[in-house]
């Protein structure tokens, strides 16, 4: 946990600094606090990832970019284990790993995120353009679309705008597992950092 803390910690820094803003432009860009961004600056904080979700929207940078470094460039296959990427970034009950981090070359990033049982997470809205990609690996979710919970079993999929408020729930008794590619619209500003 200690050296995800020093990679957020690093991340962040070096996106303020890059934009030149101040702690209390940040809390007001991102909707989180000045106290919490300060806190995780330092490596004092382990952020759920709904609070690094709205740090990533408010700096417009992916998500990826706040768990790993970005990936050197590289031309042909690319093989990545979801065993071997899963983390729990935070103390809540979902688990992510980043199959493939944000890269501009192709607009998108894609997780596996697992969500143990009872988990629930509302998320803001990503910024216009931004669209996520969902599909059920293994277990049920529940997705928030357009105001209402939508079930997702095994094996099936959506696609929706992410420029709205949604969120995942797991209501049954087994973990639930999906992946989420989202898509970043060219000239959105997604940056792997």
């Amino acid at each position: 946990m200690q050296e995800i803390n020093q990679y957020l910690a690093v991340t962040l820094r070096q996106l303020r600094n890059d934009r030149g803003w101040s702690l209390d432009r940040a809390a007001s860009e991102c909707g989180v606090s000045k106290a919490m961004l300060g806190q995780i600056e330092r490596g004092e904080s382990s952020p759920t990832v709904a609070t690094l979700w709205k740090i990533a929207s408010g700096f417009g940078a992916s998500l990826s970019s706040f768990l790993e470094p970005p990936a050197a460039e590289q031309s042909g296959v690319t093989l990545r284990s979801a065993d071997a990427l899963r983390q729990r970034p935070a103390a809540d009950a979902m688990l992510i790993a980043p199959l493939f981090p944000f890269d501009a070359r192709y607009g998108f990033e894609l997780f596996e995120l697992t969500l143990l049982p009872g988990y629930e997470r509302l998320s803001e809205p990503h910024r216009p353009g931004v669209v996520e990609h969902v599909m059920v690996v293994r277990g049920a979710v529940e997705l928030l679309v357009q105001g209402a919970w939508q079930p997702l079993n095994e094996g099936e999929a959506v696609r929706f705008a992410a420029d709205q408020p949604h969120g995942y729930r797991n209501r049954g008794s087994v973990p639930a597992v999906f992946h989420n590619l989202i898509y970043y619209p060219p000239g959105s500003n997604a940056q792997s950092r």
